[in-house]
């Protein structure tokens, strides 16, 4: 146990400005602590993996690590624990334990796990039971470290520091190919997308959602200016391949920040798990990066010399005020239905007392516990210290929902930590769920009903405002030059596809032509050109389609307008006849003799080129000379300038046409992302999308395609 009363030795140019220290009344006090929690008896069943398996030696040490904090007569603590997850029973007895022990209120303790895949079994999941040795040890350590930590209460002083780290992170989930879809555990061709599918990249068509890079920390001092504590949070799942009982790099991270801010003292470092459910350190899209991070202890100590950089900036306030609130919901799971019911019964029975070895096995099992249960309570939670907030999930969350979170948190020093309080599973958003794969297949690991994102999302927000005592933000992009050539034009239209979730796709102009995205698309990926669309180092945001299209309604087009937009092709050009239709209008369902198509050929024809087919006559093709290459940001303009077609590539003609103007009365659709006959839809990212009511000049388009 470490008594966070003793005073620390430390470089204080790492601890940043020091501000006057006025005299209070009731100062803000903070305790740090750290506990072991090595499971004490081996061999020991471990967590993480399909199948259960236990371990006999122990690699590295397991702590819970502790902060503690009060003023006036508000007392809160946050604990994070080296497992990989906790259930809430077992959370909610060791809250009870220490609330009758220090007197503070169980909902003002956030117990959450780091998610290492190679500590003691405390809960089940798929094929692996709780070690019934292993799960008082723990329960009771948990509330040895809270009564620990709000003992070491002294009078201190907080700041906050974020600092980015994008090559330490990356999506780990991928959409599938159409043509090279696999079979869930019950034997159904569902997945569409799916964790490590891009080992071969010839399988995918790209990344299935955004990562989150931001290492974000609440920084401790004491009055007398020692450091004493450093809460980090970031989002990257764990890094695996470490031998016997390991903290992985959660605790490699933790003990690099000690050594490199005070060595000798009793700092005490913790890190929290970020959004991480679809996250790994593996960079599939760059598979050379990843090599030069391959050792887990390279990887922590990178990550702790960003996190000792950031601190140095740091401001530290001691005028602090305390807030926490909590909110238990009740969600119901994803049961099965009478058909899957029956078969798990048939497998389950098969297997007898032994456990389950396959995955059919796993997950029939998970099926009968998810029936029986049907429901389950979850607990959420949002604090603030001064002006830093967190808000907490119990589940696996996908490094969307935290961005939308923090995105939303009326303030903006927000960090979000998942498997706190509870470990519920994967929580998907819903369009998601319609790309299937392991983090959506049902099983306590990820059972919880399809609207359950969206439903904690809003209660982590809502919380944020109760606590903040002010409304939410409303995130908008901001507008950098490149968005400021496409205002100039005044289009009709402007869709930036920035938003986090569907069905809307919000009009950037006062015209309000507000489209529809249809099913199979996911929402806030890298865009184009960042620097040039936005501003500050604000990330250009976009929408991936999977199959999906983009709606929208133009009344009364005419003989003369035009469409901008920036692409990214994920499919091969190999993979079937058209690799893709980027535009297309027309009647939905089908194709018309007025229809006008925009894509990409595939084996059918003219190999990764631009195409343009008017009408419904497939034959009639004219196509580009430049082969496009996969993956990388384009530029493409349509102009229709009576009978006359233009199609412009990165800012210059690729092809032109003669397509007569018989457009019927009342024609007002335009679909991007794919043809009106739902035809080889896009696989692939969209941004930027403006629709101007007139023909542009090619002088126009270069400005367009930004080529600078």
């Amino acid at each position: 146990m470490v008594s966070a009363r003793r005073c620390l030795s430390a470089a204080l140019t790492l601890f940043g400005t020091v501000l006057a220290v006025p005299t209070y009344a009731a100062p803000f006090q903070a305790g740090a602590v750290v506990i072991d929690v090595t499971p004490q008896t081996l061999p020991v069943i471990v967590n993480g993996g399909m199948r259960s398996r236990t371990v006999e030696k122990i690699g590295t040490p397991l702590h819970a690590r502790a902060l503690a904090l009060a003023s006036g007569k508000t007392k809160l603590v946050i604990v994070v624990v080296d497992s990989c997850m906790m259930p809430r029973p077992l959370l909610d007895q060791a809250k009870r334990l220490a609330s009758g022990r220090t007197g503070i209120p169980t909902d003002h303790m956030l117990v959450s796990a780091t998610h290492t895949h190679s500590a003691g079994s405390c809960m089940g999941a798929l094929g692996t039971p709780p070690d019934p040795k292993y799960v008082p040890f723990l329960t009771s350590r948990v509330a040895d470290t809270i009564v620990a930590a709000e003992a070491a209460l002294q009078p201190a002083r907080i700041g906050f520091a974020s600092a980015q780290a994008p090559q330490y992170t990356a999506l780990r989930r991928w959409i599938r190919r159409p043509d090279r879809i696999a079979n869930d555990p019950f034997g159904n061709p569902t997945v569409r997308a799916n964790m490590h599918a891009a080992k071969n990249l010839d399988d995918v068509t790209g990344e299935s959602g955004p990562e989150d890079p931001e290492l974000s920390m609440i920084c401790v001092q004491t009055r007398d200016r020692k450091p004493l504590a450093v809460l980090a949070n970031f989002s990257m799942h764990y890094f695996g391949g470490e031998k016997g009982i390991s903290a992985d790099y959660f605790g490699f991270f933790c003990e690099g920040l000690k050594k490199r801010i005070a060595a000798e003292g009793n700092f005490v470092g913790i890190m929290s798990h970020g959004c991480s459910g679809d996250i790994w350190r593996r960079d599939y899209a760059r598979p050379d990066s990843w090599k030069k991070l391959a050792k887990i202890d390279e990887y922590a100590e990178g990550l702790a010399e960003i996190a000792a950089g950031a601190l140095k900036s740091v401001e530290y306030q001691d005028d602090i005020d305390l807030a926490m609130v909590e909110r238990r919901m009740t969600l119901k799971y994803r049961v099965p239905d009478k058909q899957r019911l029956e078969w798990s019964r048939q497998v389950v029975k098969g297997i007898g007392d032994r456990l389950p070895r396959t995955k059919e096995e796993i997950y029939a099992k998970e099926q009968l516990v998810l029936h029986k249960r049907q429901q389950t309570e979850i607990v959420i939670q949002a604090l603030r210290i001064g002006d830093i907030a967190i808000a907490t999930t119990p589940n696996e969350t996908y490094a969307i929902t935290g961005l939308k979170i923090k995105a939303a948190s009326p303030i903006s020093n927000t960090m979000v930590i998942e498997l706190a309080n509870g470990a519920d599973g994967y929580i998907p958003p819903p369009e998601q769920h319609l790309l299937g794969g392991y983090n959506t297949w049902p099983a306590r690991s990820a059972g919880l009903e399809v609207m359950a994102e969206p439903k904690i999302a809003e209660s982590c927000i809502r919380l944020l405002e109760q606590v903040a005592g002010k409304p939410r933000r409303r995130p908008t992009q901001s507008r950098g030059p490149a968005a400021s050539a496409i205002e100039r034009l005044q289009p009709l239209a402007w869709y930036r596809l920035d938003e986090f979730a569907g069905p809307d796709a919000r009009d950037s102009t006062r015209n309000r032509r507000d489209g529809i995205y249809e099913s199979a698309v996911t929402y806030y990926l890298e865009g184009p050109k960042s620097d040039r669309f936005c501003r500050a180092g604000e990330p250009n945001r976009a929408a991936m389609f999977a199959g999906g299209r983009l709606r929208t309604r133009h009344p009364n087009l005419g003989k003369q307008w035009s469409v901008s937009l920036w692409f990214w092709n994920g499919m091969p050009s190999d993979g079937r006849g058209v690799t893709g239709w980027l535009l297309s209008g027309g009647n939905d369902h089908g194709l018309a003799a007025f229809s006008t198509h925009i894509g990409i050929g595939g084996t059918s024809g003219h190999s990764g080129r631009l195409i343009f087919q008017s009408g419904a006559d497939e034959t009639s093709v004219v196509a580009g000379k430049t082969r496009i290459p996969r993956w990388r940001w384009q530029h493409v303009a349509f102009v229709r300038d009576g009978a006359s077609v233009r199609v412009y590539l990165n800012g210059q003609q690729e092809l032109a046409a003669r397509a007569p103007v018989t457009t019927p009365t009342g024609f007002e659709h335009l679909f991007f992302g794919g043809r009106s006959d739902n035809e080889s839809n896009w696989e692939g990212r969209l941004d930027e999308i403006a629709v101007i009511g007139r023909a542009l000049t090619a002088e126009q388009v270069t400005e367009l395609a930004d080529l600078d």
